[in-house]
Order: C-alpha cells, then sequence, then structure tokens
C-alpha cells in the first residue's frame, strides 16, 4: 500500500487535508510535486510566481525532510507523470488537493476517471477554500454575482475547523523514484538578477507565512479597517502570496485571527477583523466566479464590454509598465510592483483606474501585467479584481467612478511617506505639491531639484479630459 501526493498550490504541511489522509491510510507515501507549464498553457507561472515557487518548494522539501521523506520533482504534463510515477512506485492510491482553474478541473476530472478505470484509489480534498465553490448558492440555486449577499452567506455557513497540524512523520518508500533538480527548472532569473527587492521583503514557505500570519494577528488585524488604505505604513496582513501558493489556509488564517481579537477585546469580530475577513472572502467570491465563469480571465461577464471602444497605446502602457506616466501616486505603485512583487491593495485599485479609465487601455494588458510581475499573481482574485475596476465583471464598481490619482495620493498618501520611498526625484517637495507636482510653482520646482519631463515626466495624460472621455463611451456602453 504506497500513496502519490500530489501537491499543487498547497505548499504546507499544516492544515492539508490530501496529506492528513494519506498518514491516515497508513503505508509510505511519495509527495511529488509537478512544474505543470503545459497543462496552464498562457496561464503558467509569470516571472515573480516562478522566483516565489522556487523558494516554496525549497521549504517544502526541507519540512519533508525533516519528517523523513523528500519531495519528488518532476516537469511536464501531470497525467503523463502520475502515470509513470504509479509505474515506478507500485503506488496503489494517489491523493491531491483541489485546484479551481478551469484547466486544472478538466485536468482533475481526466485524472480521476482513469485512474479508477484502473483500479487507483483517488480521492481529492479542498485546502485552499474556507468552502469548495458549489457549496454556496442563492435561493434559486445559482451561483452569487454580487459579493455582499455572498459575504453573508460564506459568515452563515461558518468555517469548518483547520486539518491536523503537520505529522511528525511521513513515511517515505524503501526506494525513492528519481527527483529532478529544481535548479534544472530555472525559475529563478540567471543572466540578470532583478529579484533582489523581493528577495530582502518576502521569505517563501510555510514558516514565512505564519510568523506573517502571527505578526498581523498579534499587531494590525484588529485596527485593519483603519490601517488597510494607508500604503506608506504596514497596515495589511501582505499574506497573499502565501495564500496563493498555499503555504497557508484561509481556515488557519481565520481561526488564529479571531482567536488573537478575542483574546485582547473579548470580541472574536471587531469590525476591524470583520473588514480583514471580508477580504479573504472577497478572494473566495473570486474563485466562486471563477468556478461557474470560467472564460473569467479572457472576456467580460457583462457581454456589452465586448463592444467597448478600448484604445490602443503603446507608449502609454509602457509609461504606465515603468512607473513613468507623472501621476506620482500610480508611480510609485508601479515601481513597487517591479521591484518587491507586490503592491498595497489601494494603490493596486488606483493604477488600474488609470489604466483602465484615463488610458482607455483594454483590462487584459493590466491583468497580464499583474500575472507576470506580482508575486500573489492568482488567476481568479486577478482577473476578478481587473473586472470590478473595468465595470464589467460581477458586483462591479459603477462605470463612472473613475479615480483622480492626484486625489487619490493625497488623501491616502498624506505625508507622502510612500511615493517619497519609490518616486525619490520628486522626494524635495513640500507635501501640497508632491502628489500634483505639475501644479507646483517653477521656484518650488528649482528648490526640490526637478525639470518636468527632465528629472520627472509631465503627466501622459490630463485626467479631467480623460475621465471625460472614459465616461462617454462606458455611457455609449451603458445605453446598448
Amino acid at each position: 500500500m504506497l500513496t502519490l501526493l500530489f501537491f499543487g498550490r498547497d505548499l504546507r504541511l499544516t492544515d492539508n487535508p490530501a496529506l492528513a489522509a494519506a498518514v491516515a491510510r497508513g503505508g509510505p507515501i511519495v509527495p511529488v510535486f509537478v512544474l505543470d507549464d503545459l497543462d496552464a498553457g498562457e496561464w503558467a507561472p509569470g516571472g515573480a510566481s516562478r522566483w516565489w515557487l522556487h523558494g516554496s518548494l525549497c521549504a517544502l522539501d526541507d519540512s519533508l525532510r525533516q519528517r523523513g521523506n523528500a519531495l519528488v520533482l518532476r516537469r511536464g504534463r501531470a497525467e503523463s507523470v502520475i502515470e509513470q510515477l504509479l509505474h515506478q512506485t507500485g503506488a496503489d492510491a494517489v491523493y491531491w488537493n483541489r485546484r479551481y482553474e478551469p484547466w486544472a478541473r478538466a485536468r482533475g476530472e481526466r485524472l480521476k476517471k482513469t485512474l479508477r478505470n484502473r483500479g487507483v484509489e483517488v480521492r481529492s480534498f479542498n485546502s485552499a477554500l474556507i468552502r469548495d465553490p458549489w457549496e454556496l448558492t442563492t435561493q434559486k440555486g445559482e451561483p452569487y454575482r454580487v459579493f455582499t449577499p455572498f459575504w453573508k452567506a460564506l459568515r452563515a455557513m461558518g468555517v469548518s475547523e483547520p486539518a491536523a497540524v503537520g505529522p511528525a512523520r511521513i513515511p517515505g518508500p524503501a526506494t525513492a523514484p528519481e527527483s529532478e533538480p529544481l535548479s534544472s527548472w530555472a525559475l529563478r532569473p540567471t543572466a540578470r538578477d532583478w529579484a533582489g527587492g523581493m528577495q530582502a521583503m518576502w521569505t517563501p514557505g510555510e514558516v514565512g507565512a505564519q510568523a506573517r500570519l502571527d505578526d498581523f494577528a498579534v499587531g494590525a488585524a484588529c485596527d485593519y479597517r483603519v490601517t488597510r488604505n494607508t500604503p506608506g505604513i504596514a497596515g495589511t496582513s501582505r499574506l497573499s502570496p502565501h495564500l496563493h501558493f498555499g503555504e497557508i489556509g484561509p481556515r488557519q488564517i481565520w481561526r488564529l485571527i479571531t482567536a488573537q481579537a478575542f483574546a485582547r477585546t473579548g470580541n472574536p469580530m471587531p469590525i476591524g477583523v470583520e473588514t480583514y475577513l471580508s477580504e479573504i472572502a472577497w478572494r473566495e467570491f473570486s474563485y466562486h466566479l471563477l468556478f461557474h465563469f470560467p472564460t473569467l480571465p479572457d472576456a467580460p461577464l457583462r457581454l456589452e464590454f465586448a463592444q467597448f471602444p478600448w484604445a490602443e497605446n503603446a507608449k502609454g502602457l509602457a509609461a504606465w509598465q515603468r512607473g513613468l506616466t507623472g501621476y506620482p501616486i500610480v508611480d510609485a505603485g508601479m515601481r513597487e510592483l517591479w521591484s518587491t512583487g507586490w503592491m498595497h491593495n489601494r494603490v493596486r485599485m488606483i493604477v488600474a483606474s488609470f489604466l483602465i479609465k484615463d488610458l482607455l487601455l483594454h483590462w487584459r494588458a493590466g491583468e497580464t501585467w499583474f500575472w507576470d510581475t506580482l508575486v500573489d499573481a492568482d488567476l481568479a482574485s486577478n482577473a476578478a479584481s481587473w473586472q470590478w475596476v473595468a465595470g464589467c465583471g460581477a458586483d462591479a464598481a459603477p462605470y463612472f467612478r473613475v479615480f483622480n490619482p492626484s486625489l487619490q495620493g493625497a488623501k491616502f498618501d498624506p505625508d507622502g511617506n510612500y511615493v517619497r520611498r519609490w518616486v525619490p526625484e520628486i522626494g524635495k517637495l513640500p507635501n501640497t505639491r508632491l502628489h500634483s507636482p505639475w501644479e507646483a510653482m517653477p521656484i518650488e520646482l528649482a528648490d526640490a531639484g526637478i525639470r518636468l519631463d527632465r528629472t520627472y515626466p509631465a503627466p501622459i495624460v490630463d485626467h479631467g479630459g480623460a475621465r471625460q472621455r472614459a465616461l462617454e463611451a462606458f455611457k455609449r456602453i451603458k445605453k446598448s
């Protein structure tokens, strides 16, 4: 009796139901991770995600070795790899935790059918979500398309207990199958190491995830409603990449956050904690949408947006990507993203609004850029969030919501800490001019050492005119 444990987006040992079931079954376990680039197609991991994956796999292998086992690495189509390993090991069971990307769902169904026809025991589990996407439906039995009732239904259903803590020992086979060296996958940059900022900021792996959760739970969680919109302070959990790679699960987060809140306040759900957990629920909602509407990453949920008159502006897109738009809060966000693989959520909304509504560029251009540059590039959350800003998704932002980047910067970065960190060339401007340097007097620019369009660009678009252009285009779609 031998079990293949097929790892995917569940790179942890605690609250891993597939692992717990494999240990309970008895007998040796062969843990395997398959780099499924070919299965994923255009949604194979981007550059930043590949960097993170390398560190996460190293951490998982270390944890397995401490428990008497080791991670087997294979690259290729998962169905072929599983077939090879069944032949090489004589395994009679394959366990895994479910994934919800359309291609992964289809692959899982094919695997189950093929393996069961061969007499192999197959079991899949939920480790990534609080509830599977099919567990929540409206009173009509339909999927939710509005977040607030989804959130209420999720809260009413409750959160199950996380699976048991990671086992002290995970028995391995007498002879382990051959594993490919991780270095051969070239997940980290080679010719030019652009990942220095990510290395300084992040610790991929289950230990790093738990440490970040512990810090947040005893620190900023209860104040989250107040601190979450200020990018210049450490007011958010920054757990999103750990969640994406399954180094920690949402049930673990929910239980620890509420327990710590109760210990501090006598209330497991103070307003700050409730606000934070609603963000975890937004992630759940995004997966709910992806499951029920699998074209979410590629096509607007509101079909009339297929006819939207998107602009063609390669120069504007490049300026946005490089953080050279002339709008400091936008440029700060894009530079933070490039350096660290992450961006504050408030700033994500601002830069997305700028791309879509000021430049009138297709939301998929932003989705694609984020996919390659975010360490938390998550197919469901990325697609749902971009469609929300564009107004073409479920529970979308109203078409007339067009963020003014200067006002947003002044409101959420009033002391300029965030902009000064990422756009240092304008850092000597007073706070009153920092978020709109083109309005500064010539003497103010000179004193700050700024020459517009030389040391820092003038705005690439006039926000007032761009806003009007966007509103007119969105009105035509609304009428249609």
